[in-house]
């Protein structure tokens, strides 16, 4: 498609996490034409291919990330999104289910410094 190697690069140089809008408003600095469906038509393309990840969390748009072998700490209250290089637990996931898995999508839920110190600084209610 036109605009796949484009959106394929946005995604892989990307130091966060895009919404599908994010990569609208990046590709669209390169092609001011472009409207959001085709993004999303690439996206969905590229997710279909193996070629990005599509994460999804509840309540928030979902983001989209590069394939490199990572989890993800997700902030319990803002929902930020941060990469954290664990070990894979692909074959101990395989030897405790006796079958063979694709892959797995693990999400550390934590509270960021951000939060955890709009937390700390918060009047305490009486």
């Amino acid at each position: 498609m036109r605009y796949e190697n484009s959106i394929l690069e946005i995604i892989n140089t990307a130091q966060e996490h895009l919404t599908a809008e994010q990569v609208y408003l990046t590709l669209k600095q390169s092609y001011p034409s472009v409207v959001l469906a085709t993004v999303y038509n690439n996206l969905n393309n590229l997710c279909q291919k193996k070629l990005i990840r599509k994460i999804s969390v509840e309540g928030y748009p979902d983001r989209y990330d590069k394939i490199v072998r990572h989890d993800h700490l997700l902030c319990s209250r803002c929902g930020r999104l941060t990469d954290i290089y664990l070990s894979d637990i692909t074959a101990q996931l395989e030897r405790q289910i006796g079958c063979r898995i694709d892959g797995y999508d693990l999400k550390v839920h934590f509270l960021c410094s951000q939060c955890r110190d709009a937390a700390a600084s918060a009047p305490k209610k009486s």
